[in-house]
């Protein structure tokens, strides 16, 4: 069964939205290996309406001779988790159907690599709290944001979570990984 693995770049106040505005003063060459290992570690990618949508603006017309990446985020399947969107439309996207724990569980079956996951608030604790995401990655930045939409707003249900790993980046960084806790 494939793992799936949601990652964020978080603030000390738990702030996720915009991390462009706040994130690549801490970004270096550990950051960097990090995140390639994240990535070589998926063949696929769950987003939800938000997320995808930002992207699916941004990626399509970007330059793949000027950034390696590119070409990685358009080949990749993405599947979209929505209950609003009627149609997705940036290549290799699928719109998941149905209950989103069945369709979860169906791309978990099948055969292949982790299934990655970056931003989607809400999908995460969503599927935290259904007991269907098997890794939490945090980036935590040492600095306070003092704004901004956070992973676990007031009023969101308790999940137990234990600490698989951690690293320290010369940044302050730190890298935590967290699965949910045995029952």
């Amino acid at each position: 069964m494939r793992k799936l693995v949601s990652s964020f770049f978080i603030s000390l106040d738990g702030v996720v939205e915009a991390p462009d505005k706040w994130h690549f003063p801490y970004f270096n060459e550990e950051m960097g290996a990090a995140v390639g290992e994240a990535i070589g570690a998926t063949d696929s990618l769950l987003l939800g309406r938000r997320g995808y949508e930002e992207w699916a603006a941004y990626w399509p017309n970007q330059d793949p001779a000027s950034d390696p990446f590119v070409s990685v985020m358009n080949d990749t399947p993405k599947y979209v988790a929505s209950t609003t969107l009627t149609e997705v439309t940036w290549q290799n996207s699928t719109l998941l159907e149905g209950d989103l724990a069945d369709a979860v569980n169906e791309l978990k079956s099948a055969p292949g690599k982790s299934i990655g996951m970056s931003g989607s608030a809400t999908l995460v604790r969503s599927l935290l709290e259904q007991g269907l995401l098997d890794e939490l990655r945090l980036l935590v930045h040492p600095l306070v944001v003092g704004q901004g939409a956070k992973l676990f707003p007031d009023g969101s249900l308790p999940v137990k979570l234990e600490l698989a790993d951690s690293k320290t980046f010369s940044t302050g960084v730190l890298d935590l990984t967290f699965v949910p806790a045995a029952a």
